[in-house]
């Protein structure tokens, strides 16, 4: 990969903070490069999907099934 500057004149600490963005972002688009550990967030865990019951079917039990019990 070649990198060309076109305009300006960046100091040596702003072109390393520039290819490590680059290098990182290349590294997180090619398959298997994943930290350990890295999968689905804990907010696409199932335990998370986990519902307290609706109120049993009554007139007006509509109105209470979102309130928390």
């Amino acid at each position: 990969m070649m990198i060309k500057i076109v305009r300006g004149n960046p100091t040596p600490e702003e072109l390393a903070a520039a290819l490590a963005v680059v290098r990182a972002r290349a590294l997180g688009a090619a398959p298997g490069t994943e930290a350990p550990g890295a999968g689905a967030s804990e907010w696409a865990a199932p335990a998370r999907l986990v519902r307290a019951p609706l109120p049993p079917p009554s007139p007006g039990a509509w109105s209470h099934a979102s309130w928390p019990a």
